[in-house]
């Protein structure tokens, strides 16, 4: 879905096209029942994932007060009645085991996301994250290397998008993506 579908607001994150096409690929949701999306922005995860699988259970955590108010009109302008908003900051309790989950944004949490999202992943489920710092890409990777993860993965997602200048045009770029995927071990000791 193209970016520009998305209501937007004043410093309201939101994963990028590119991204989340990538992440919803890695997210492998064709069999799944539910997903998280924690640090939601402004829900484009969650309302993509609802378009493309009506029947998936999605979560979507948030603490801005204007990103709750932008996850609401989009879910409503894009018909996804399968996306419940939860407000506050995760880690949260939570009473599920979901399938799939994806981390947009730590709140400067992330290990002990990644430690909770784990106690939440179903076994076999999926954790996705993406950061743009650096530093949380580190920090995660050196963090997964001592849980219990399986296909652990990476990559960096550059994308620069066609722009007119004068009477021609170039590829304007965008600050480059980093996305980390693994499965929770199917067998832990």
């Amino acid at each position: 879905m193209n970016d520009e579908l998305f209501l937007r607001g004043h410093r309201v994150p939101m994963t990028k096209e590119a991204v989340r096409l990538l992440a919803l690929e890695r997210l492998a949701l064709g069999h799944a029942k539910s997903l998280i999306d924690v640090g939601a922005g402004t829900g484009s995860i969650s309302i993509e994932a609802a378009l493309r699988h009506p029947k998936l259970e999605i979560l979507a955590i948030e603490r801005n007060q204007d990103a709750l108010g932008l996850i609401a009109e989009n879910c409503q302008n894009f018909g996804c009645h399968n996306v419940q908003i939860i407000p506050g900051m995760a880690p949260q309790p939570i009473d599920k085991i979901v399938d799939a989950i994806f981390i947009g944004g730590s709140g400067g949490q992330l290990t002990e996301l990644i430690d909770w999202s784990l106690a939440h992943l179903s076994t076999g489920g999926r954790l996705v994250m993406s950061f743009i710092l650096l530093e949380n890409l580190t920090k995660a990777l050196a963090y997964l290397q001592n849980c219990a993860v399986t296909q652990l993965d990476g990559c960096e997602i550059q994308v620069g998008s066609l722009t007119s200048l004068g009477q021609g045009h170039y590829f304007k770029p965008n600050n480059p993506a980093y996305l980390i995927s693994c499965l929770k071990e199917t067998c832990c000791d």
